[in-house]
């Protein structure tokens, strides 16, 4: 390491000495939430900062949130054939979500990005409390999730705060413009976001058998989540990148339903 490094303190250095001024603001930190020990899946947070397990009602219908961000439609086409995994399993039911565009119309112009479907509604962070699982769906921007999903994740504060989202089952699926661009990063990645809120990553694994190892043709996915190869923005998501997309919609109800309601 070249002089001036960071990771090896200066034995010249003189230690900092407090002034005695430590008024300096920290953030708020999140409230510590004991747990109760009862045969119940269900986490909910209450008023008195404890999480309490219950069991769901078997009559009540479970809530998959799928959230994505898509700018040519290849998310979105995820989103939709997962929603049909979703809703093939008795008792759940998927819900589709945007986030908020941070990009101006103009630039999305010259992007030649086609228009959002309007009759998918756009989330708030707060609404996030609702949903018994989750499942968030966005582009790769260098192997990372894209901005406009990121700036949502970082509207989450006061949930985080109040640990709302504490406990829920959560996956992702992802699109990238090539086979190295990010696949399994792009997803690997984003499980930060889920670890700071208290929230159980669910991957899919090799759980779809031997459509996870077929060779015969270029696909998306990996054992992180569904994903698809948008290349220059021309293609459109295979069956196969469609049918494990469906799978992973009926991999999560299925846990979801076995956590709230077994």
């Amino acid at each position: 390491m070249g002089k001036g490094g960071g990771c090896v303190p200066s034995k010249k250095q003189k230690p900092p000495v407090a002034t005695g001024n430590t008024s300096a603001a920290a953030p708020s930190a999140p409230r510590e939430i004991p747990v109760t020990s009862e045969e119940t899946v269900d986490v909910d947070v209450v008023a008195d900062s404890t999480v309490v397990v219950e069991q769901q009602p078997s009559d009540q219908t479970l809530k998959v949130f799928i959230v994505f961000y898509s700018m040519y439609g290849h998310v979105e086409s995820l989103a939709k054939r997962m929603k049909k995994g979703v809703d093939g399993i008795d008792g759940v039911e998927a819900v589709l979500y945007r986030v908020a565009e941070t990009l101006p119309q103009e630039v999305l112009d010259k992007m030649h990005a086609p228009p959002k479907d309007e009759s998918i509604p756009i989330l708030t962070a707060a609404e996030l409390e609702k949903a018994d699982g989750l499942l968030f769906g966005f582009p790769t921007r260098y192997g990372a999730m894209a901005a406009q999903m990121k700036a949502f994740f970082d509207s989450t504060g006061q949930l985080w705060q109040e640990q709302k989202l504490a406990g829920k089952p959560a996956g992702f699926f992802v699109s990238t413009g090539t086979q190295g661009g990010g696949q399994e990063t792009t997803a690997w990645t984003a499980i930060t976001q889920l670890a700071h809120h208290g929230m159980l990553f669910v991957p899919i694994g090799y759980t779809f058998g031997a459509g996870m190892f077929s060779m015969d043709e270029v696909k998306g996915g990996s054992p992180y989540g569904a994903g698809v190869y948008a290349g220059d923005g021309s293609r459109e998501a295979s069956e196969a990148e469609l049918s494990l997309a469906e799978h992973q919609g009926k991999y999560m109800a299925s846990i979801v339903k076995r956590m709230f309601t077994s």
